[in-house]
């Protein structure tokens, strides 16, 4: 059976767009293109269950994620994202498909998961463990029905150029990605620090992964350059799923409240169709907090 690369997708998906945008498909470039899109933008919401990351992890906790879902259900959104530190490990597949009744009961989508992972690591045993990781939480997904799968490319080793750095996260998001299509699960690329801490370095990632299974997990809050939302415009053509942050932290300046209708503006003129996730990260009563920001991502996204 012949290998169905990325760019095999992206030819298939812009049939009867323009002369130019058929052109871009059938260059012979190795890097990826811009996710091909419907035409237009459609935005769902979604909450973060990260931002519930003390009531959730307490000891005792205080909170379920039936009651987080029952949350995400009562702020009007259309999905719920389950990150995977708040599940059992390993969770068993009842669980998970447990979860995906529990959603789909209270008429949410499982919008996502995320996982911690690190693809830098040289050929050996970590390397191996860290790969196997995201693999297995590939299977999880596809039982929860979670389309995507927010993951990092890791960082830099002692003695490891960032060029090597690069190549083993390429060459890592590649082989998990090919285990992602077995399940019809997309790998989201988190500007998350690491060698993803400056938008250049990230997208040198971004267009050297070959797989229509592979785009990125927009984090509006993870870029501290002089420019944050010229960064986030630049890998917004690419994105599969977006997290919004509540705050940002431009370069030489102090944290401020997020800009949601530039955010939207951004998003818009990316033709980006998909989840919005709010991802709380500020202080207060997440409960109180989430239910007020996300009824303003609802009103910035939808005006």
């Amino acid at each position: 059976m012949p290998h169905f690369t990325r760019r095999d997708f992206v030819r298939s998906s812009l049939i009867g767009a323009s002369a130019g945008v058929a052109a871009l498909s059938a260059t012979t470039a190795r890097s990826i293109e811009p996710v091909a899109r419907t035409k237009g933008h459609h935005f769902k919401f979604s909450m973060a269950a990260y931002s519930y990351r003390d009531l959730l992890k307490a000891n005792p906790p205080k909170l379920s994620l039936a009651d987080f879902m029952d949350d995400c259900a009562a702020f009007g959104c259309d999905g719920t994202e389950l990150t995977s530190y708040y599940l059992p490990d390993p969770p068993a597949p009842a669980y998970l498909r447990q979860l995906k009744a529990d959603a789909f009961r209270r008429g949410l989508d499982v919008s996502g998961t995320a996982i911690r992972n690190d693809l830098c690591f040289p050929k050996g045993e970590h390397r191996d463990a860290q790969i196997a990781h995201v693999k297995k939480w590939i299977e999880y997904a596809d039982m929860m029905d979670a389309p995507v799968i927010r993951i990092f490319s890791g960082d830099m080793k002692p003695g490891q150029s960032l060029a090597t750095a690069i190549e083993l996260a390429v060459e890592g998001i590649e082989e998990c990605c090919r285990h992602a299509a077995k399940f019809g699960v997309f790998l989201a690329l988190e500007n998350h620090g690491g060698i993803t801490a400056k938008v250049d370095d990230m997208l040198q990632i971004v267009r050297g992964v070959n797989s229509p299974w592979f785009g990125v997990n927009m984090d509006t809050g993870n870029f501290y350059s002089a420019d944050i939302y010229g960064d986030l415009e630049k890998i917004a053509p690419y994105a599969m799923n977006v997290q919004i942050k509540v705050l940002v932290k431009p370069a030489g300046q102090d944290v401020q409240p997020a800009d949601f209708s530039r955010l939207a503006t951004i998003l818009r003129a990316a033709g980006y169709r998909g989840y919005i996730v709010l991802e709380f990260e500020a202080s207060g009563d997440p409960r109180t907090e989430c239910e007020r920001f996300m009824q303003e991502l609802q009103q910035a996204f939808q005006a």
